[in-house]
Parts: C-alpha cells; sequence; structure tokens
C-alpha cells in the first residue's frame, strides 16, 4: 500500500495494492498492523455504512471530546468527494480543508484523525460509503460546521441547487461561530 500525506498534517490518502485479474480483484481494505508500521495507530471500534444518491452533501460533522472520532473512509460503489476540515485550535493548518476523490474504480481510503470535521458530496448516480471509527457514536457529542460556509469555500462539485442536505445539516453554525472543543 502507499501512504500519501496531504498538505495536512495527520491527513493521509492511502492506495492499498489492488490485485486484479480476469475473475474480478482482491485488496486488503485493513491490516492493523501495516496500518500501524504507516503511522496510523487508531484502534478501529465502529465500522458505518451509507448509501446516497447523487447530489448528497453530508458534513461537516465532528463528535467533541471525549468522543472525538478518527476515521478511515472508502467508497465501495460509486464515487464522492470526501473534505476534511481542521479545527485543531493550535494548527497552523487550522480552518483548511483537504479533498479527495473516492472512487470504487481507485479504492483510496482517507485517514481523517481527531480534530477534524467531515463530510462528503456523491458525485455519481449511487454512491456507497464506508468508514471505520476509533471511537464509539455518542448522540451528544454531535458536533458541525455548515458546509457551505464562505470562508471555507468547499467546492462540493454538486451545483447548490441540486445539493440534498439533511436539515440538521442546513443548521450548523459557521466556523467563525462554533465553540471549538479541540
Amino acid at each position: 500500500m502507499e501512504v500519501i500525506k496531504t498538505p495536512i498534517d495527520g491527513l493521509l490518502v492511502i492506495e492499498p495494492q489492488v490485485f486484479q485479474d480476469a475473475r474480478g480483484y482482491f485488496v486488503e481494505t485493513y491490516n492493523e498492523q501495516r496500518y500501524q508500521e504507516a503511522g496510523i495507530s487508531a484502534r478501529f471500534v465502529q465500522d458505518n455504512q451509507s448509501c446516497s444518491c447523487y447530489g448528497v452533501v453530508r458534513g461537516l460533522h465532528f463528535q467533541r471530546p471525549p468522543y472525538s472520532q478518527a476515521k478511515l473512509v472508502c467508497c465501495t460503489q460509486g464515487r464522492v468527494l470526501d473534505v476534511a476540515v481542521d479545527l485543531r485550535k493550535d494548527s497552523k493548518t487550522f480552518g483548511q480543508w483537504f479533498g479527495v476523490e473516492l472512487t470504487e474504480e481507485n479504492h483510496r481510503q482517507f485517514y481523517i484523525p481527531r480534530g477534524f470535521a467531515h463530510g462528503f458530496s456523491v458525485l455519481s448516480e449511487k454512491a456507497v460509503f464506508t468508514y471505520k471509527c476509533d471511537n464509539l457514536y455518542h448522540p451528544e457529542a454531535d458536533g458541525g460546521i455548515l458546509l457551505s460556509d464562505p470562508t471555507l469555500a468547499i467546492d462540493w462539485q454538486v451545483p447548490a441547487e441540486q445539493r440534498i442536505l439533511s436539515d440538521k445539516d442546513t443548521k450548523h453554525p459557521l466556523l467563525k461561530d462554533f465553540d471549538n472543543p479541540f
């Protein structure tokens, strides 16, 4: 597997080795020892999966400490733009974001450590998105940043009039207005 560092410390793109032949493909999606050797020491305790149609944008979500979560995400069907925003107060990249396209063809994974808000947009007709978390979900620790925050200026690659959002995701505060627990 190849581990690609991003411009934001801690965010990693993982390109696993894919073995492909006339029968299809095989890919090792997680091996604790290999990921620890690559610098990912998170111990994953919960796996999640979502299925969404084109235009769905989810995010920007996080869990407040002590329930914050590191995530290892991938798209097993379709195509998504996956985005992480640095919320770490003492980080030199606070408020910056990085996005990567995850597809069923490229098999990429995106590692997002604790202290980031996370979201994704669906760019294909349908997408199945999976993620491993290093902490259990706690609804009382839910937090978010408005995904259309103009200071972030994230290009979700879905026209605003075609975005499908949850009611909850339209009510998150702007980055400058949220109570930062990180």
